[in-house]
């Protein structure tokens, strides 16, 4: 049947008049709202935004293949209480190289460039607070902040996209759920406050609460004029089991500062060629830099030795000049802190007496000490300083930031002390792992950096490890070692030591301690610490050191240091003779019973020197084999006790 033209023009007419009806429906419906504003916390985001390959073309290696990545980190502060001092973790998983990053500093004290393969955790500079919308009546620009990232990132071509394992919020009391992704290059969480953390900052608090770590440092502000100010750093040791030997302390000024003068500490070069021909020789045109100190952007700055202590220039500052040494509190509680002033000068646009910014990336080392990992400065309250006199009332200092650092092992570094073990039941000594600290990259194909070590004679632990090659090779042949070829390389560490098991009998036990410092430097009041994890109740007594078992969480663990006379623990001399010391540790079996001290519980699980923990064998020497030699162990002590002897 045949459609009349009538009834197809009121159709059409229809289904415009529904389309019109839609289309303003649509029109009017309000777009949705962003994932930011729905989060009543803090909100965190990741946005990759861009990359392209980067030369060498390595099409054979396409794992390793390089690419620019540029991305951004974005936080909004929707909550209702200041968000102070924030910190992200960024869990990259590429192999990542940081190239720039602004608005923010890695908290662990390295400067950028950086990698940052393994994860990163950001801190906010030169703002580390957001504030909230209720503060600054909904402004942006202080409750948000935005990281621009550049860097490389290996093996990830795009059109794919280089996106991290996770991101979360890592201030204590905000919990994060898992991060959602928008897309494929957009990473977001919302992240709220725990409601059962019980934080101690209150409602309009300017000052976050200082914190407790294995080493402090504060940057007091002491004195502030117009383009300079005067900062005093106190460096603080709260381990029992940390120390710093010639301690060297380094940082990063952001802001173009630079050392005019110091007391109590003196930076490692005097170098002021870069002010000079830089923007603050242009600025500072009438200041004489030849009285100045450093301009470098990263100094490091090191102790005063003794005799500056009352120099009226450089020293009379509390708790200086002490040749860079900072004990463990339980040793010497005075000499657990260092202290040192510093004049800095600034540069536009901070020429204001109250514009103040605390340098970043800190970092410290010892000589033969732990590692430590430092985070950003943080404001805290005013620090307090007694008066000299006793007469007067405290002095505030102008503004406090403190660094909060901690003892880690960094990823393939080597310790620089290692053990051997011995016991009267066997001959041999087990020495210390072939290169446990470390070998060189070549050898000559002259050692082995993979061979086991070879097993020694009691006398082989007085000779340097070049000249033992014939003793060791011997003593192999007489007990039918294999020797490989070519041999192990030696274990390169500075310090060795000795545990000796002694005797075991039915009520008690007792072992031998032998410190060998085959270094050329001597180490002034040395201490060492040894972990027991069953035997350490039954600890007697020291008969050469001072020794104790210590308390709280490191209960098994015993401490020792030289007494009065013996605490200098000479380098290796002109005759290649180790600096030597040496005692032996008695234990009872009253509060230990059921410990077998021959099958490992009279070997340690730890030990440590001047803080450092020091590399251990892989096995203990076994009772199966026979007897060790009375003329051999007899001559290793009394070797041992003459040289300690002409020591002192």
């Amino acid at each position: 049947m045949a459609v009349s033209a009538t009834a197809v023009l009121f159709s059409s007419l229809l289904c415009f008049v529904a389309l019109t009806q839609i289309v303003a429906q649509t029109q009017n419906r309000a777009a949705p709202a962003p994932p930011s504003d729905s989060c009543n916390g803090v909100f965190v985001s990741y946005q990759y935004t861009d990359g392209r390959r980067l030369p060498p073309d390595l099409r054979s290696d396409l794992a390793n293949q390089p690419y620019r990545f540029q991305s951004s980190i974005f936080l909004l502060n929707n909550d209702l209480v200041e968000l102070q001092s924030w910190r992200v973790f960024v869990g990259f998983q590429h192999n990542e190289y940081l190239v720039s990053a602004s608005n923010a500093v890695l908290t662990n004290g390295t400067s950028v460039p950086a990698s940052v393969g393994g994860g990163a955790v950001f801190a906010g500079y030169p703002n580390p607070d957001l504030q909230t919308g209720i503060q600054t009546a909904g402004d942006l620009t202080q409750m948000s902040v935005r990281v621009d990232l550049v860097g490389t990132q290996f093996g990830v071509a795009p059109p794919a996209v280089p996106m991290p394992a996770n991101i979360s919020l890592l201030n204590d009391g905000w919990i994060c759920p898992r991060p959602l992704m928008q897309g494929n290059s957009t990473m977001q969480v919302c992240c709220r406050r725990d409601p059962n953390f019980n934080s101690t900052v209150s409602l309009g608090n300017d000052f976050l609460p200082r914190q407790t770590g294995d080493l402090t440092i504060m940057y007091d502000v002491i004195r502030t004029y117009e383009s300079s100010y005067w900062a005093r750093v106190t460096i603080e040791n709260h381990n029992p089991l940390g120390r710093l030997d010639n301690w060297e302390l380094s940082w990063d000024w952001m802001e173009d500062e630079f050392i005019y003068a110091m007391r109590g500490a003196y930076p490692s070069v005097i170098d002021v060629s870069q002010c000079v021909h830089g923007v603050q020789g242009q600025f500072y045109q009438g200041l004489d830099f030849s009285n100045a100190l450093n301009c470098e952007r990263r100094p490091t700055l090191m102790d005063l030795p003794l005799a500056a202590t009352n120099n009226t220039n450089v020293g009379r500052i509390p708790y200086c000049c002490r040749n860079g040494t900072i004990l463990p509190p339980w040793m010497d509680p005075s000499r657990a802190r260092s202290s040192f002033e510093i004049n800095v000068y600034k540069m536009p646009p901070n020429l204001n007496r109250s514009l103040l910014t605390p340098p970043q990336n800190w970092a410290i080392q010892g000589r033969l000490n732990p590692d430590y990992v430092c985070g950003p400065p943080v404001r805290v309250s005013p620090s307090l300083f007694p008066d000299p006199s006793d007469l007067l009332p405290d002095s505030a200092a102008i503004s406090s930031w403190q660094v909060v650092c901690n003892i880690t092992r960094p990823a393939h570094s080597s310790p620089r002390c290692c053990v051997s073990f011995s016991a009267y039941f066997n001959e041999s000594i087990i020495p210390c792992q072939t290169c446990a600290c470390g070998c060189p990259a070549n050898n000559g194909q002259t050692c082995s950096a993979t061979a086991p070590a070879l097993l020694l004679p009691s006398q082989a632990l007085l000779i340097p490890f070049e000249n033992r090659s014939n003793l060791v090779r011997a003593w192999g042949n007489l007990h039918r070692f294999a020797v490989p070829n070519p041999p192990p390389c030696g274990d390169n560490c500075g310090v060795n030591i000795n545990w000796h098991l002694f005797t075991d009998y039915s009520n008690g036990w007792s072992a031998r301690f032998t410190i060998f410092n085959w270094e050329s430097e001597a180490f002034p009041d040395w201490f060492t610490a040894v972990e027991l994890d069953r035997a350490a109740p039954g600890f007697q007594a020291v008969y050469s050191f001072n020794g104790s078992l210590m308390n709280n969480v490191h209960s098994n663990t015993i401490v020792m240091q030289g007494r009065p006379g013996l605490n200098y623990l000479i380098g290796e001399s002109n005759t290649s003779n180790p600096g030597t010391q040496q005692s032996v540790i008695s234990f009872s079996k009253r509060l230990t019973r059921g410990i077998n001290v021959a099958a490992g519980d009279g070997f340690p699980s730890r030990v440590y020197f001047n803080g450092e923990e020091c590399s251990l064998p892989t096995f203990i020497p076994s009772s199966s084999y026979k007897l060790a030699s009375p003329d051999s162990l007899s001559f290793i002590v009394l070797f041992i006790a003459a040289l300690i002897y002409l020591q002192q």
